[in-house]
């Protein structure tokens, strides 16, 4: 199996589009750490552009960032390791408590 590289980030790595995966690869900082992440075009346009046909994935994350970083954090937290990989099942809107 084909494991995920992620380079190492500095404190100014700016999230990209990695067009062989589809996916925008960025890093977020958990604690002390950064941790490198990614999250697929499709994800993306179904949960925040589905009536957009022209919608760019970069654009979308940076638009929704700190949502998205935030489910980093919780995958971490429920003990993800780096590369976190988020799925539309993890970007689907949590229920009010």
């Amino acid at each position: 199996m084909l494991g995920v590289y992620f380079p190492k980030a500095t404190m100014s790595e700016q999230p990209y589009f990695h067009a062989d995966s589809a996916s925008v690869r960025f890093w977020v900082k958990v604690g002390d750490h950064l941790v490198g992440a990614s999250v697929g075009k499709a994800a993306l346009h179904y949960r925040f552009m589905p009536q957009a046909s022209d919608d760019d994935p970069l654009a979308t994350y940076r638009a929704h960032a700190a949502e998205i970083d935030a489910v980093v954090r919780r995958r971490v937290a429920g003990g993800s390791i780096e590369p976190v990989m988020l799925r539309e099942f993890d970007l689907r809107p949590l229920p009010l408590a």
